[in-house]
């Protein structure tokens, strides 16, 4: 009996070890740390990262179901979207400063926890208006999950393991938006709108509990809490708040024409003085801009920005064309975009292994150049275009993306301090997310405006030479009149026709155009590489952790 009873006390002893490592503080050398605590530590915060951005557009495909469910009005549903983009551009910048008052084991736990609560709250609201404010609850606190593990990511990782660090990160950024879609619109024709929220509530407690128990890269300083510059605050969510809302609202409010939206950009132009003259020259700014100092993160920044305007203007383009022209639904869509996603994975190895060995500037080059690659070949498009026509242009922009993903953050975030590293992947991600809010309102306007010119010149050829449109029309209404015995109304359902045939085809040439002018913009961006510092080839593992 004595000799079973061994086995016993040596695994009570095993487990108390465990529980007493996971307790274990190593904020002094968190680099030190074990390698099985470190990726576990990053596989907590990356799926925290996942959960944040995979719930900025999964009401996007049931919007119409929220906005039935709630009784709600077209214009105010729409903020169900731009609430959540609002607070969450805010918490970005804002989550190093708090990061340092509260440590980011406690800040990302806060988050976690309180984004928890939130999508109960938005799964149990009860009108508009209680569902857009818990929308913001929940965007300004999962806004603090993205830049953290970025941050962490870069201090308890050197070496080949940091090299993995962007290529991972990047693909969770990608993956996620773009699964975002298709996944809402798959549980809200299974279940229910309020599953979109309530789906969050039992990941987001293991994430919470897990954060917890392992995060101790750092300590608090409290003190800092009671020296905020609130000026410096508001100025911030003034000008990132007004900024969203010019960006997400104006592309369907006719700009600055509309006198909501022009007092919105009036606000948040005069807020972005005050927040520069604060971030300046305040004693305590909440948002430390000196990682500009850094010529090599200043350029970093510019192609994040570049690079959010292409990636999240492209996740938006893709399924608006297969709706829109195809007629697809939910899972169509998701279906022929997710060939981007399966391309990041396969090449997150690639492009990780590349950035050990070749110089950070030659291969963002070629990343920016395939990009432009892939959507001057989506500038071809026709109205008969799916899956297959996309996999290439699509397959291309996955190689692209990360190629392009893991030099920037490299580049950006290399070489800082833990303090002001924070600072640092907070405003490198608040440029990424800018890009995309700027890009996405962007092409919308390009795309309605290219979108009626194209039918006014098919409009004049018509007018031209109708004589080709006139015998189309008749023909159409003899095949019609067989079916219909009102002749007048085979007529009209013969021009209806023809006016949907042309729409489509305007409609598709807009979407080529947008694609043409995209692929320029990025070969514009190849002009700075040259101005970027000499990096030569990357330093070996042992210097790059010190």
């Amino acid at each position: 009996m004595r000799s079973g009873a061994m086995p016993a006390g040596t695994g009570g002893t095993g487990l108390l070890h465990r529980l007493r490592a996971l307790g274990e503080d190593w904020s002094d050398n968190p680099a030190a740390m074990p390698d099985a605590r470190k990726y576990l530590i990053f596989g907590v915060m990356a799926f925290g990262q996942f959960m944040a951005l995979f719930d900025i557009q999964i009401v996007s495909a049931s919007l119409s179901d929220v906005q039935a469910g709630l009784a709600a009005g077209p214009d105010e549903v729409s903020w169900v979207q731009t609430a959540y983009l609002m607070a969450e551009l805010v918490m970005i910048p804002l989550s190093a400063y708090l990061g340092q008052a509260l440590s980011i084991r406690w800040l990302f736990v806060f988050s976690a926890g309180m984004f928890t609560l939130s999508s109960l709250l938005c799964g149990l609201a009860w009108n508009m208006e209680s569902m857009i404010a818990f929308r913001a609850l929940q965007g300004f606190t999962g806004g603090a999950m993205v830049p953290l593990v970025f941050s962490v990511g870069f201090t308890i990782f050197t070496g080949k393991q940091r090299a993995m660090i962007p290529a991972i990160l990047g693909t969770v950024s990608v993956i996620a938006p773009t699964l975002g879609p298709t996944a809402g619109g798959l549980i809200t024709s299974v279940f229910d709108w309020r599953w979109l929220f309530f789906i969050n509530i039992v990941p987001g407690i293991v994430v919470t509990v897990l954060a917890a128990m392992l995060i101790r890269v750092d300590k608090p300083n409290i003190r800092m809490l009671g020296t905020i510059d609130w000026s410096h605050f508001v100025a911030m969510a003034v000008f990132l708040g007004g900024l969203e809302y010019v960006l997400e609202e104006g592309p369907r409010r006719d700009w600055f024409g509309d006198p909501g939206i022009a007092i919105a950009g009036w606000c948040s132009a005069v807020a972005f003085v005050l927040f520069l003259e604060r971030a300046f020259f305040s004693a305590n700014p909440i948002v430390k801009l000196t990682p500009f100092r850094k010529p090599t993160f200043a350029f970093a920044c510019i192609f994040n920005l570049v690079l959010g305007f292409g990636m999240y203007a492209s996740i938006y383009l893709v399924p608006v064309y297969l709706a829109r022209v195809r007629g697809y639904d939910s899972l169509q869509i998701g279906t022929t975009v997710i060939v981007v996603g399966i391309a990041q994975l396969l090449s997150v190895v690639i492009a990780a292994g590349l950035s050990q060995r070749v110089d950070m500037r030659w291969m963002i080059t070629v990343g920016l150049s395939l990009f432009a690659y892939s959507l001057w070949l989506t500038g071809h498009m026709t109205s008969q275009w799916g899956f297959w026509e996309l996999a290439l242009p699509q397959a291309v922009r996955g190689l692209a993306l990360m190629l392009c993903i893991v030099p920037s953050v490299t580049m950006a975030l290399g070489g800082f301090e833990p303090a002001e590293l924070r600072y640092a992947s907070g405003l490198f991600n608040l440029m990424r997310n800018l890009g995309g809010a700027i890009g996405i309102a962007v092409v919308n306007t390009w795309l309605q405006d290219n979108t009626r010119i194209a039918a006014a010149r098919f409009g004049e050829a018509l007018g031209h030479d109708g004589r080709e449109a006139t015998e189309a029309v008749a023909l159409l209404t003899a095949k019609i009149g067989a079916i219909v015995a009102d002749p007048a109304q085979a007529a009209l359902t013969a021009q209806a026709m023809l006016a949907r045939v042309v729409g489509r085809e305007a409609l598709t040439i807009a979407f080529d155009d947008v694609f043409h002018v995209m692929a320029w913009m990025f070969v514009a961006a190849l002009i700075l590489i040259p101005f970027c510092r000499p990096a030569g080839a990357p330093p070996p593992p042992e210097a790059a952790g010190h």
